[in-house]
């Protein structure tokens, strides 16, 4: 399901950064252009821009803890005598002697990092014009003291090109989602200037108007089929060229390695949005985005579907003969069983979809079992039934066991899915769903807490593959 609604408060919520930031960077950067102009600097400055992922309006919010950062050109007329590094250099030393800035700034291969605090970073390039040649531009590598070509305008325009081809500003969007996956992911390497210009070339001119292009959610599955296709196509290393600048070989910034991780995990991921996208059910299809973006995504309609599972219960039988004297749902499940549950109980969109890649063929049988205990080193009380009421603070010892009831092999490990629901749960910020090693081979210890109906599920994945190889049917944890 595309969920267009929730794609566009993910956004807004979520990835864009945000207006506080944007006045902030907007002032920062007034300031440093003031600064820049005002020193004791031999180039004469010809203008200033934007550059990177703050022209391209791609830029995100960055994680907790980390800095944002931007990227500043500074427009400059050729030094006589001067080599490339020296424009960084004297750069370097002017702003250096500035009160505000000399302990903020620091020096690199191709520009001057002004940091604020951990907050944000501003990053300003000398940009020599036609110092050789008419209508050349050139920044310069303090490290090599060498001049390269660079075209930053003409690429900003091939950009907007291609953001005007999908319309709605779409492939500005799909772009930050795509690098807002990878930052909270952090399991694949590709530098913003590289992801922007794959899925740049995944744009054609035939596409203006484009069935593929109608929305966020579709332009997102659209440029990663294509770039997937692309990818899988090219199993080793391709050459991948600024469009704009032929001489720049933009895929310099992979080796072998890195650029069959980044193949393999987009192939994975796109495999997950198609699957989320093509999910008719809405609980159901917000998991699947949530096994793509993180729980922020459509966090308030997960959380508010995970805490109202009484309410939903309730409103079924409301009227009924059993609904006398019947409170919530524990209530309900200890006077008619199973059948008490909600439909769509055991796939709540707050519950963390398989991140595993499943086997081919049949799985194996996962059997779950349980035992209550006075806590986790005491005694142990009695075997508990799934769906069997039990008294908050006891300790459950679950095992996972294959169809003859014997422990798997150590070639296998369990990973354990722990779902809570209701409102009690949910009032502590304790609804979960996430998933969790086994603490000792094939067993999860588990403390009863909340009133209502959880679940707890066991995974199976073989160590040497990361392969899903089957699952248990849900547990079902009720607590009075």
């Amino acid at each position: 399901m595309k969920l267009v609604q929730d794609f566009n408060a993910f956004l807004n919520d979520t990835v864009n950064l945000n207006s506080t930031r944007f006045d902030q960077l907007e002032s920062s950067i007034e300031a440093i252009k003031t600064a820049v102009r005002g020193l004791d600097w031999k180039p004469a400055i010809v203008g200033f821009a934007a550059q990177g992922s703050w022209a391209h309006k791609t830029i995100i919010r960055p994680l907790p803890g980390d800095p944002f950062d931007a990227d500043l050109l500074v427009y400059v007329k050729p030094v006589a005598g001067w080599e490339a590094r020296d424009y960084i250099d004297e750069l370097h030393e002017g702003m250096g002697k500035l009160g505000l800035y000399k302990d903020k700034i620091r020096r690199y291969s191709h520009c001057i990092t002004i940091e604020y605090a951990g907050e944000r970073k501003i990053d300003v390039a000398p940009c020599v014009k036609e110092r050789l040649h008419t209508g050349v531009w050139e920044v310069c590598n303090r490290d090599s003291n060498l001049f390269e070509k660079s075209n930053p305008l003409d690429y900003t325009d091939w950009l907007i090109e291609r953001n005007g081809i999908c319309g709605s500003n779409n492939f500005r969007k799909a772009t930050r989602l795509l690098k807002y996956l990878r930052d909270i992911k952090t399991n694949f390497t590709c530098p913003s200037f590289l992801l922007t210009t794959l899925l740049g070339k995944h744009v054609y001119a035939s596409d203006k108007g484009a069935a593929g292009f109608v929305d966020v959610p579709t332009t997102l599955k659209t440029l990663v089929d294509r770039l997937d296709d692309w990818l899988q196509a090219n199993p080793s290393k391709p050459t991948v060229r600024n469009p704009v600048l032929f001489e720049e070989i933009q895929s310099t910034a992979w080796d072998d390695t890195k650029y069959s991780n980044f193949r393999s995990k987009i192939n994975l991921y796109r495999g997950w949005i198609d699957d989320a996208y093509d999910e008719p059910d809405k609980e159901e299809s917000i998991g699947k985005w949530q096994r793509v973006f993180g729980e922020d995504f459509a966090v308030r309609e997960a959380v508010e579907k995970a805490g109202k599972v009484s309410e939903a219960a309730l409103s079924v039988v409301r009227g009924s003969p059993v609904s006398a004297g019947v409170a919530d749902l524990v209530a309900l499940v200890k006077k008619i069983g199973r059948a008490a549950l909600p439909s769509g109980f055991d796939r709540l969109p707050h519950m963390r979809r398989p991140r595993w890649r499943a086997a081919a063929g049949s799985r194996l049988t996962v059997n779950v079992g349980a035992q209550l205990w006075t806590s986790r080193y005491g005694q142990n009380v009695r075997s508990l039934a799934s769906l069997a009421p039990a008294q908050p603070g006891y300790w459950v010892r679950f095992n996972a066991s294959n169809n003859l009831g014997l422990p798997f092999p150590e070639t296998y490990k369990v990973e354990w899915r722990v779902t809570n629901t209701d409102d009690v749960a949910r009032r502590a910020n304790a609804l979960r769903g996430d998933y969790y090693r086994s603490d000792e081979p094939g067993f999860r210890w588990e403390q009863l807490s909340y009133r209502g109906v959880h679940m707890v599920e066991a995974f199976l994945i073989r160590k040497a593959d990361d392969t899903l190889l089957g699952k248990s049917d849900p547990f079902y944890v009720v607590i009075e």
